[in-house]
């Protein structure tokens, strides 16, 4: 009996996600069109695949048969991928997602890499903050996020990334005052409410400054930055992001005896299905975000 590996892979994903309109966006393909492949491969097999129940639909024990094998297929089509083809000629389209902190550093060179490594990648880029990047990532909606990690989820494989510390500044009008003054008058501006440095540096601040210390949460990075540059707060922000604004006088770095936590960050994708194309991406990820560190010290 000839089996569709294109009818396999939908069922595959049906079954994983627990849906046809999810399966449908995984393989950017229609909802009409998941249904009838789910039903040719049934009248091919002559068997039931899948049975509806309140809420969703559910496998069959002829469907979780199938599922064990079609993950037996799926693992050896990934190592035929890892270890036989040609990254030149791999046509696939890989969903990543990317924290805003990567895109003001490292992305570009990340992207050139992953363009001449994998030249018929296509790219599906998705910028939030990590919160999301992890809930995505974990709906299998993006293959690789670049995010605050790590990902604590068994079937998520976290490779470490380069961390950013982070640092106090402020326009260079402010240079008369003390650094504990400008944080006692001035608010902080830095990253998105729902975020961990947000979360951290609130608690720092009230706990340092009381209920008077104020904090403008931004979910533009580059917006921040340039609220810094215009005198509406102090920037709590990472320090490389800004070095050349500091350098040319735009920004003074601020030392008030402590600093926010570093951001520690990871290139974390789900190794379960197997996923040559994003164990391979985020391994360049780390490679080429170590690299760039490298060119950034003096």
């Amino acid at each position: 009996m000839d089996l569709n590996l294109t009818q396999l892979k939908t069922f595959f994903w049906v079954a994983r996600l627990g849906g046809f309109r999810r399966a449908a966006e995984r393989i950017h393909t229609s909802q009409p069109a998941v249904s009838a492949r789910i039903a040719a491969l049934e009248e091919r097999l002559g068997a039931q695949l899948f049975e509806r129940v309140p809420g969703g639909i559910r496998l069959t024990s002829q469907g979780r048969q199938l599922l064990t094998y079609v993950e037996q297929i799926s693992q050896i089509v990934e190592t035929i991928s890892e270890t036989v083809a040609d990254r030149s000629t791999i046509e696939a389209t890989l969903r990543l997602g990317v924290s805003e902190t990567i895109v003001h550093s490292w992305l570009a060179g990340y992207l050139a890499r992953l363009a001449k490594d994998f030249p018929k990648l296509s790219l599906d880029l998705t910028v939030d903050v990590s919160v999301n990047l992890r809930e995505g990532l974990l709906n299998r909606a993006l293959d690789v996020a670049l995010l605050m990690g790590p990902v604590s989820e068994y079937t998520v494989v976290n490779l470490e990334l380069p961390s950013f510390a982070m640092q106090f500044f402020a326009a260079e009008a402010a240079s008369g005052e003390s650094a504990g003054a400008l944080l006692g008058k001035l608010p902080v501006i830095t990253f998105a409410r729902n975020t961990r440095p947000y979360s951290e540096l609130k608690t720092e601040l009230l706990r340092r400054y009381g209920p008077e210390s104020r904090i403008f949460p931004s979910a533009s990075l580059s917006a921040a930055i340039q609220m810094v540059r215009d005198g509406i707060g102090i920037g709590a922000l990472p320090a490389l992001l800004v070095r050349q604004d500091c350098a040319e006088g735009r920004l003074l770095a601020l030392d008030p005896g402590w600093a926010p936590t570093p951001l520690h960050f990871t290139a974390s994708y789900v190794s379960d299905p197997p996923n040559f194309v994003a164990e391979a991406a985020a391994a360049t990820a780390q490679e080429a975000a170590r690299e760039w560190l490298v060119d950034q010290q003096p």
